[in-house]
């Protein structure tokens, strides 16, 4: 190749004979005649060279071709066979773009003198080649890579690969002859999008990357090239057609029609289908080629009103791994050095996907991809770019992004923030992004995740930091103007949400005090963006922001913050109270979620109800007296209690003292405590009717706890039960066989240890034997008080005035 620019550049210097300035030089007729004959030599010389080029190029291609086509007939492994073949074409590429282009040789032969001056000059003729014959060559070796394509794409469409990576190395090099390649490729596409319809599937993986590289060559500057990759553009979209069932139909007799033989033309300009040698006005026309002159042949990174119908058919042809690895090139294409194939592929990505965003499957890559490139020296167009796919991403799969945010360190650097921005920029997904952080604030941070499980882990460490993440989140989202109105659509969602973490935060602050503390920033932020600045300031004169910080204060907290809320009458609490009690309905996440939302529910109906509460409200009390959190149990029980005014009012009461019974059963003696004071407030107050229906199902329900092993709880139940016995004075036939079921464990216990059981079970036994007109008050009193006539005295009592079975019981019992 030095040999030949050495000589272009000696030809170029060249004075023809003809020329009028030869005859100015002053040069005598020997010397021009001398210049004349050397400018001869160098012509054929010139000419000898091309042809050695041709005939060099033609016997190495076909060399390759044989091994290619050898390789390829043969039982190789699919993947070296491939990279084998690989190898070979690349060769062969080099080869064929280092060779003379047409124009060369057509201008090499015109300037050759005739014959004769050969043979006079004893010129070699064999080292020549007619004009006619070196354009013929020339065109050979262009078929001879020509078909070794053809025949490896018609034996497997895996290989139209190849085709891709002649793209890319056409783009690596502007120096190579693109035209040429061009046709080839588009030629190799216009063959397969022919035998493609005698398949019924294809498997051809490589479309969406080749795709990608000819929508950029469809905005060369060249025309020619322009025009061949949107041909080309067109061909592979029939091909990729196949792969979509509901787009793509075989048609049979459209391809027995048609002609799979490619000729050959000795013209540069010949390559060009005759389609595209017509007037450009009138190909834009034809509507096989509508989508081409919209979406490609005029593809300009100037032009700023763009018409996205091209893209739309892309995305419409290509099946979503595919149109995901377009997506995916062009992406990688934004980190090229080239401004211009940056700025084009930026350009296209944008169009792309404006309309087909929701066909993209590796959208966590793409993201991940992009926080790194942003983390690298880009400019701010590509930036700029790079951000608006995050955009366009977040419309269709906003779950997809979101999550993949999260799965980064906190707090979120600088990049992070701008893609949080871009993710978040658009009100028309600002609802699915608050759904998606609403999703991730269900979880607790610090969680350690289960290995064990198989699942996909989302965060970068073993411990779950995301809800930390999605709380910084909000306090960068929240403030937008765009979001306000799905924020004040997910108010009461987002308000629990960031209480709980709040909450949560507790176990996470004592060890990084100047940890920022984004859930209660976040929770402050919500509350200015929602016209509660009175409230949020209100809160800040009690200290309460500054003391969440404290593990103690967590509680009353949450507290403080219903109650200031209440105080201020904040418009959103039918919202809010609807959304608790559907909280309360469904099975909670996590028993300490159920305290939160109680101590919240509670201040919230104190505030805008008057007791007993609505009775929807009351079955949440009832069945919470249960619960397997004693916190949630005692929070209830002190609820109702407080009820006990108006406990005739209740419509279920029955079943309300019922569910307090069911308590003394409870494990936790706090929870029995608090059953058997609320239960002793109710009776107080409850009318006897009611009570007498229930009084031998409540003294029943004392008995076992007289025995229990903690001496308060004994002490209270003995002493209740005294106090159920005097209340039923008028329905002492009720609760006869109760008492005397209970006189073992009243007469056992006069000698606890304990001072509180032993004034207890006085107390009791004076009532009962002040009901029976027993005699054995006198031996109660302290001064008279004797545990051996005591219990003799009742027995005596117990022999006078009950059947003899009644005793026989109580001894044997006893």
């Amino acid at each position: 190749m030095t040999s030949l620019i050495q000589v272009s550049e000696s030809k170029s210097q060249r004075v023809l004979p003809e020329c009028p300035y030869i005859l100015d030089t002053g040069h005598t007729p020997q010397e021009t005649s001398l210049t004349a004959n050397w400018m001869i030599v160098s012509d054929h010389i010139m000419e000898g060279y091309v042809a050695a080029c041709l005939l060099d190029a033609y016997s190495s291609l076909l060399s390759k071709q044989a091994m290619i086509l050898a390789v390829n007939s043969s039982f190789v492994d699919p993947l070296l066979q491939f990279e084998f073949q690989l190898t070979q074409v690349e060769s062969s590429f080099k080869l064929l773009i280092a060779m003379p282009s047409l124009d060369e040789v057509k201008e090499v032969n015109n300037s050759s003198n005739n014959q004769e001056d050969l043979e006079v000059r004893s010129i070699p003729p064999y080292l020549v080649l007619r004009s006619f014959s070196q354009q013929v060559l020339y065109q050979n070796v262009l078929n001879v890579f020509e078909d070794t394509l053809l025949i490896l794409v018609s034996k497997d469409f895996y290989k139209l690969q190849i085709l891709k990576d002649m793209a890319v190395w056409m783009s690596k090099d502007s120096s190579y002859l693109q035209e040429r390649v061009m046709v080839i490729i588009s030629r190799v596409l216009s063959f397969a999008s022919r035998k493609v319809k005698s398949y019924t599937s294809v498997d051809a993986p490589c479309l969406g990357d080749l795709a990608a590289e000819l929508s950029l060559l469809c905005s060369h500057s060249d025309l020619v090239i322009t025009q061949q990759a949107s041909l080309g553009m067109y061909h592979l979209l029939c091909i990729a057609k196949c792969q979509n069932a509901d787009i793509f139909k075989k048609d049979t007799m459209d391809m027995k029609s048609r002609s799979n033989s490619i000729m050959s033309s000795p013209s540069e300009m010949d390559f060009l289908p005759k389609i595209l040698q017509r007037d450009k006005t009138k190909i834009a026309q034809m509507p096989e080629f509508t989508c081409l002159s919209f979406m490609l042949m005029r593809v300009r990174i100037e032009v700023t009103a763009l018409s996205p119908f091209g893209f739309q058919h892309v995305g419409q042809s290509l099946i979503p791994s595919l149109l995901t690895d377009f997506v995916w090139s062009l992406l990688m294409k934004l980190s090229e050095t080239n401004y211009k194939t940056a700025s084009q592929a930026a350009c296209m990505l944008k169009l792309t996907l404006e309309y087909h965003a929701d066909k993209v499957t590796m959208v966590s890559k793409i993201v991940s991809t992009i926080y790194k490139k942003l983390c690298g020296n880009s400019t701010h167009i590509m930036n700029h770019a790079m951000l608006r796919v995050i955009t366009l991403l977040t419309r269709t799969s906003p779950k997809k992004v979101i999550f993949q945010l999260m799965d980064y360190p906190v707090p979120a650097d600088n990049t992070l923030i701008l893609m949080w921005h871009a993710a978040g920029s658009e009100a028309s997904v600002a609802p699915h992004v608050l759904k998606t952080l609403l999703l991730i604030l269900k979880g607790k941070p610090g969680e350690t995740h289960d290995s064990s499980t198989g699942g996909r882990r989302l965060s970068l460490d073993a411990t779950n930091m995301m809800p930390v993440a999605a709380s910084q989140a909000l306090c960068m989202l929240l403030p937008v103007s765009s979001y306000r109105k799905a924020v004040a659509q997910f108010f009461p969602q987002l308000l629990m949400a960031l209480i709980l973490q709040v909450f949560y935060s507790r176990d996470l602050r004592p060890t990084a005090n100047d940890r920022p503390f984004f859930a209660r920033d976040a929770l402050r932020i919500l509350l200015k963006c929602s016209g509660l600045q009175e409230v949020d300031t209100a809160l800040e004169e009690n200290d309460c922001w500054s003391q969440f910080s404290q593990v103690l204060y967590h509680h009353h907290g949450i507290y403080l913050v219903a109650k200031t809320l209440s105080d201020y009458h904040f418009p959103q609490f039918p919202e809010t109270l609807h959304y608790l009690y559907k909280l309360s309905v469904e099975d909670p996440r996590r028993s300490e979620d159920t305290v939160i939302t109680v101590i919240f529910l509670t201040e919230l109906l104190n505030n805008f109800f008057k007791d007993p509460f609505p009775e929807e409200f009351l079955i949440l009390f009832r069945n919470w007296i249960n619960d397997s959190n004693p916190s949630v149990s005692k929070l209830s029980l002190q609820k109702i209690a407080s009820m006990a005014p108006v406990i005739n009012e209740i419509e279920n009461i029955c079943s309300l003292i019922l569910s307090i019974l069911d308590a003394f059963l409870s494990k936790e003696k706090t929870v029995v405590i608090r059953a058997l004071i609320t239960l002793r407030k109710l009776l107080e107050k409850l009318d006897k009717v009611t009570y007498s229906s229930l009084c031998t199902r409540i003294a029943s329900s004392y008995c076992p706890l007289m025995d229990h092993s903690y001496g308060g709880i004994r002490t209270i139940a003995i002493q209740h039960f005294g106090e159920l016995v005097k209340d039923m004075n008028q329905y002492m036939w009720m609760l006869t066989d109760v008492v005397f079921e209970s006189l073992v464990s009243l007469i056992l216990y006069l000698e606890d240890t304990e001072l509180r059981v032993f004034n207890a079970c006085k107390f009791t036994l004076e009532i009962c034997a002040s009901q029976f007109n027993w005699s054995t008050s006198y031996w109660l009193k302290d001064k008279n008080y004797s545990f051996e006539m005591l219990v003799l005295n009742i027995c005596n009592n117990l022999v006078s005035d009950s059947s003899v079975f009644t005793t026989i019981r109580v001894l044997e019992r006893t």
